[in-house]
């Protein structure tokens, strides 16, 4: 038969709401009544029921976390470091990976709903808005990581992006490129649109101009950043820089050119964007825009906690600053 918390409670001489305080580390219990009962659990091998708290209105100590792609470096390392932190917190992780699929996103939205879970972190493009509408009018809190939808009123914590894209685009052309292109996701992310504001401001502050043809957009998979840099690479005007705005699509860069027999960067500089692992470990190592990854999983899940516990009533844009990480991927036109 399952052990209940009537049985806890019984063994270790307590009362129920003794053990359901231990449990949710809530009130004034003595340090050794809550080690007795925390003994107790372990030795009948007690396991609170998550569906119970939340009928009863009691926190469930879950947050679901939504992402595009966990195949994607840079979505693994947020992954990792908001499971960290919501660990720290008492919170445990119900990751979902969507594939960038909106109708896998909006089944995980309603099913994370269903789940009773304490918040949602969202990473992914959020179309519908009307779920998430819907989320944000029932009080359940949501925060967004690494994009924004600047007409809803939302916890985020994002990168500059716009900076960041200026960052990039500024560092090929100080290096003297001048026909330079730019591989993008499907444009759905705001991160997308600013990265590509930047770009052009950088060029035409430059006098340079940018031709429709070098301006690339992608399904933000590794195959297709390698299917559009091998459009741009046998191109007869072929670029001399490749901006690739997420490392993942870099790496497609770096594909297309081994099997053209190009090699970087002395036939093409190449910039990516996030400063995944992947940047430090390809051959030659990756010049990237750096994303805090670390404090972004740190903020976001922080903010999404205190207004679970109730402890803020507004909600907050966090925007990080990126950094130029350069390596042995670009350099100057002789």
């Amino acid at each position: 038969m399952k052990t209940t918390i009537y049985d806890v409670a019984e063994k270790a001489g307590v009362s129920i709401s003794t053990v359901s305080r231990v449990i949710n580390n809530t009130g004034r219990i003595s340090a050794k009544t809550k080690k007795r009962v925390l003994e107790v659990i372990e030795q009948l091998g007690y396991q609170p029921s998550v569906v119970a708290s939340a009928l009863t209105g009691k926190r469930t100590r879950t947050i679901g976390l939504i992402i595009p792609d966990v195949a994607n470096p840079f979505f693994a390392a947020v992954a990792r470091r908001v499971e960290d932190r919501g660990r720290e917190l008492g919170f445990n992780l119900l990751m979902c990976n969507t594939d960038n699929n909106p109708e896998t996103e909006d089944m995980y939205l309603t099913l994370l709903k269903q789940k009773s879970v304490d918040g949602i972190i969202i990473g992914t493009t959020t179309r519908n808005h009307r779920v998430l509408k819907e989320l944000l009018q029932e009080n359940l809190p949501v925060a967004l990581i690494a994009q924004d939808i600047p007409e809803l009123t939302i916890d985020v914590v994002s990168v500059d992006d716009y900076l960041g894209g200026y960052q990039a685009a500024s560092h090929l052309v100080s290096l003297g490129h001048k026909r330079i292109a730019i591989l993008l996701g499907n444009m759905n992310r705001t991160s997308d649109k600013y990265r590509l504001q930047a770009f052009r401001q950088v060029l035409e502050d430059n006098g340079l101009e940018l031709e429709e043809d070098l301006v690339i957009r992608t399904d933000y998979s590794l195959e297709d950043g390698k299917r559009a840099a091998r459009e741009l690479l046998t191109s007869p005007k072929r670029p001399t820089a490749i901006f690739a705005c997420f490392d993942f699509l870099a790496i497609g860069v770096y594909q297309a050119a081994k099997e053209l027999g190009l090699h970087i960067p002395d036939d093409v500089s190449v910039v990516g964007f996030d400063n995944t692992i992947l940047a430090s470990i390809v051959d030659p190592p990756l010049t990237t825009i750096a994303q805090p990854i670390d404090e972004m999983g740190r903020q976001v899940m922080d903010l999404l906690v205190r207004e679970i516990e109730g402890d803020k009533k507004t909600k907050q844009r966090v925007i990080l600053p990126p950094e130029l990480i350069i390596r042995q991927s670009t350099k100057a036109i002789p």
